[in-house]
């Protein structure tokens, strides 16, 4: 709509005559009506009514001149804002209003509707509205370039732990998506014993490293390698390392502490079990409940490993078990906080591969009273038999060391948890040769720790699965632990791409 706005008044009742039509109007400066005045005058002249937009498919964001990224929605305040300052000539006109048009979302076209006006011939203000129409042309933003090139990079974080499965890494995996650690990462590579992260600036890598130690209990060693040297602007080009070193002991781990460690935690037993590893160790004496915490500063001074790996447990059948009396536990001055989640129980057991060869029962006292009831299986390391390589170990009187340390206990058969299994976890895309058995089987092994345990999974988000269908299982099962429908999330699921050039869905996990 245009309007034409008379700002000096004459004060008079007669009506002239427009000079160029002859219709009455009242008098302005012009001397000319609104009609008249709209085909003589155009107050859009100089403005372009036509431009070009460039987006990123890669990171989805849209080029902001002369070299800014900036991320946008369709019809948002962001994009709109990037529209107006891409369309020249508005600073000699005044902007009343500016809104979209609407568009199909692949038509890689975007109209902004915009209402000017502008004082023209002594005092007449004019009001206009047009339509300004972008093209929306693909162009890939430098931070995608070097992605896609996949060997430039000034910054390598490499994360190695010294233990014989990957249990740590999936954990690390999933604060990593949580937390959205890599958004910075050019490529990721799956090494023997760990991960190499690429990044295009030092400061990524950094802030990285700074997420890891703060997250599990490791330690950083930082190198630099010339690149390049311009002796005239005295400008240096490095490649930095960081070689991040994760504990080597890991959840349902079996430990010897050193003296000094196991004094300062409140003289707790020197042989404990891992219960989980976060920022720090958290670590169970399986004869008293006793519990403590090694942050990461205390186990890099007395460095300790795992006197077992999960491969060299052997399944226990517990023949009998009965409670441990508080008359009858270990008290001591100075004795650390004990876990009143676990209960302390005497129990007698034997070799699942011996059953009903002999009846040498195997007694030993454990943290899985609440679990265990004659005829259950547990895991458990025969430390009587096993051929250790420890100095701490090998320090310990005989009488202090236990035949069998129990771990955790086996629910049912590993088939029917997975068929019962309506839960995912989101992935990294890393780039690795071939996945093997053993891969596999510890990640099978990390997913039912998630079951098993609800304070390991408190900082893992759990999507639900809606391709797996409910199966029927055993009652023998029933007991097995399940995650509940409340700590799933719903997985999110694009229809539809916004310029038009991917596939119709395109789910978020890939």
């Amino acid at each position: 709509m245009e309007y034409a706005t008379i700002s000096e008044s004459s004060g008079s009742e007669f009506k002239i005559l427009c000079c160029q039509c002859g219709v009455p109007i009242e008098p302005n400066p012009s001397n000319m009506c609104v009609g008249c005045l709209r085909t003589s005058v155009d107050i859009t002249e100089g403005i372009p009514k036509q431009g070009t937009i460039y987006f990123c498919r890669g990171c989805e964001r849209y080029l902001q001149p002369p070299a800014q990224w900036v991320y946008a929605t369709l019809e948002s305040r962001e994009l709109l804002g990037l529209c107006l300052k891409m369309i020249r000539g508005l600073s000699s006109v005044r902007l009343i209003d500016a809104n979209f048009v609407w568009t199909e979302p692949h038509s890689r076209r975007i109209k902004v509707k915009l209402t000017v006006q502008k004082e023209v011939l002594g005092g007449t203000v004019l009001q206009q509205v047009f339509v300004v129409e972008f093209v929306v042309n693909h162009q890939m933003c430098e931070k995608c370039h070097r992605r896609e090139a996949k060997d430039f990079w000034r910054a390598l974080v490499q994360v190695r732990q010294k233990v014989q499965h990957k249990k740590t890494f999936f954990y690390l995996e999933q604060l990593i998506l949580k937390h959205q650690a890599h958004k910075d990462c050019l490529n990721i590579k799956a090494c023997h014993d760990g991960l190499d992260f690429y990044f295009a600036k030092k400061d990524e890598g950094r802030k990285l490293v700074d997420f890891f130690q703060i997250m599990v209990p490791c330690k950083c060693i930082t190198s630099q390698q010339l690149i390049s040297h311009d002796i005239h602007s005295n400008v240096y080009n490095y490649k930095h390392t960081f070689s991040v070193e994760i504990a080597p002991v890991c959840k349902d781990d079996v430990v010897c502490l050193p003296p000094t460690v196991a004094r300062s935690l409140g003289s707790m037993s020197q042989i404990c079990i891992c219960l989980r590893v976060t920022s720090a160790i958290h670590l169970l004496d399986p004869t008293t409940l006793q519990v403590s915490e090694l942050s990461s500063q205390q186990f890099w001074r007395h460095p300790f490993t795992a006197l077992c790996s999960p491969k060299q447990l052997t399944e226990y059948v517990v023949m009998d078990i009965n409670f441990v009396k508080d008359v009858d536990r270990t008290v001591f001055a100075g004795q650390g906080k004990l876990s009143f989640r676990h209960v302390l129980a005497d129990a007698w057991i034997i070799r699942s591969c011996e059953l009903g060869t002999h009846e040498n029962y195997i007694h030993t006292r454990t943290h899985l009273g609440h679990l265990l009831k004659p005829g259950d299986s547990a895991m458990g390391f025969d430390l009587a038999n096993a051929n250790i390589n420890d100095a701490n170990f090998e320090k310990l009187k005989s009488e202090k060391i236990p035949e069998v340390v129990l771990v955790k206990k086996v629910y049912g058969d590993r088939m029917s948890r997975c068929q019962r299994r309506r839960w995912k976890l989101r992935r990294l895309q890393v780039d690795m040769e071939t996945e093997t058995s053993s891969v596999a089987r510890d990640y099978t092994d990390f997913l039912e720790d998630l079951e098993e345990d609800a304070a390991y999974r408190q900082n893992v988000n759990i999507y639900k699965d809606g391709d797996k269908t409910a199966v029927d299982t055993d009652d023998e099962d029933g007991e097995a632990p399940r995650i509940t429908l409340q700590e799933m999330l719903d997985d999110l699921q694009l229809e539809d791409d916004p310029m038009g050039d991917g596939d119709n869905s395109e789910d978020i996990n890939q």
